[in-house]
């Protein structure tokens, strides 16, 4: 089971997320690292809970920003960092390559279609690319009415073919929830699409969740909260490795 801490990067700090409400995302007041300085709690996660990989939502870039590439690049230089910073053209893509991060994520949220993420194969044949179904409420955000609004299996069925090996499955509104993830959707992605690699993001409460994610057929859990407050120990990651 692969534990991957998450920093939701917002004016170049780490900010708490919470059901995918952005406006009210406030910095990281943790007992993990320093604060919401990001290079801090990625060294912190990786010398005191053994993890080396980061999950990093550059929300400024989503949105339309500029983002923060400098922060970025620093967090790649500590960690295997897979990057969501809202790209979904090639020349966007290479460039986040250069800064030195090891997966480009591209999720529904921003990703104009299925022929859209077919051409970015096509063009970046070799690229680390990750695809997040991104939901709200178990439903999938997209620009494209094709994707927007179907479920997961839906969605997936309809990208599976177009070159996409590793899957992040994120509903929002289960983000900084506390209220557990769908198991029941991540074990129907499984059985449905078992040659994905599916990593589940968006309220992992405790190590429980990330015992019955891995029961489930999940790779690995995206988690955020649960390591900031140091609910999840670094023993019980050691146990689930």
């Amino acid at each position: 089971m692969r534990v991957v801490p998450v920093i939701d990067l917002k004016g170049g700090v780490a900010v708490h997320a919470v059901r995918g409400d952005r406006e009210r995302y406030r910095p990281v007041q943790g007992q993990i690292g320093d604060g919401s300085d990001p290079v801090g709690l990625a060294r912190a996660m990786r010398d005191r809970l053994g993890l080396d990989e980061l999950y990093v939502a550059d929300l400024d870039a989503i949105t339309g920003g500029t983002g923060s590439p400098d922060v970025v690049a620093a967090l790649a230089r500590d960690a295997q960092v897979m990057v969501d910073a809202g790209t979904t053209g090639a020349a966007a893509i290479a460039g986040l390559l250069e800064l030195g991060v090891a997966r480009v994520i591209v999720g529904t949220e921003s990703l104009p279609g299925v022929q859209a993420f077919r051409r970015l194969r096509d063009e970046l044949p070799d690229a680390p690319l990750v695809l997040s179904l991104d939901l709200r409420g178990g439903e999938v955000l997209s620009p494209d009415p094709a994707l927007a609004g179907r479920g997961a299996a839906d969605a997936l069925a309809r990208l599976a073919d177009a070159g996409v090996s590793e899957v992040i499955v994120l509903d929002l509104l289960r983000v900084g929830s506390g209220e557990g993830l769908d198991m029941t959707l991540i074990a129907d992605l499984h059985a449905r699409f078992p040659t994905v690699e599916l990593l589940a993001g968006g309220g992992v409460r405790d190590a429980a969740d990330l015992g019955e994610l891995a029961g489930a057929g999940a790779a690995g859990a995206l988690v955020a909260t649960a390591l900031h407050n140091g609910t999840i120990t670094a023993d019980e990651l050691h146990a689930l490795r």
